[in-house]
């Protein structure tokens, strides 16, 4: 299970800044988007991961390692929230930016 997701976050963070280093701005707000899934499955698999563990619900009746952690799911539901803001106010700044020059390119320049 550990090897799958950290094979999952190299994956997504490598592709991410792939695509982050490409010309096009869509290029761009597609690697900010798999920076931040990258970053988000990382938050959860810090927070320990337990397979069939209980959540924490009222008074701690016991040890605290055998309950699951709410931390990281409560910081990574924030997080998709935000990156889903972010991406929103990204398209709309590239579209403006398209009407403007003319062209999708980071530094506005078709390089013609």
């Amino acid at each position: 299970m550990e090897l799958v997701l950290a094979l999952g976050i190299g994956i997504l963070t490598s592709s991410g800044v792939w695509l982050i280093l490409r010309p096009r701005t869509f290029q761009v707000i597609l690697g900010l988007s798999l920076l931040s899934y990258a970053v988000n499955l990382f938050i959860y698999a810090i927070g320990r991961l337990k397979v069939d563990a209980p959540p924490i619900v009222g008074a701690v009746a016991g040890a605290a390692s055998q309950y699951d952690d709410p931390l990281p799911q409560a910081l990574v539901l924030t997080a998709i929230v935000i990156s889903f803001a972010m991406t929103a106010l990204l398209l709309v700044v590239l579209l403006a930016s398209r009407g403007i020059t003319g062209t999708d390119h980071v530094d506005g320049d078709d390089g013609e």
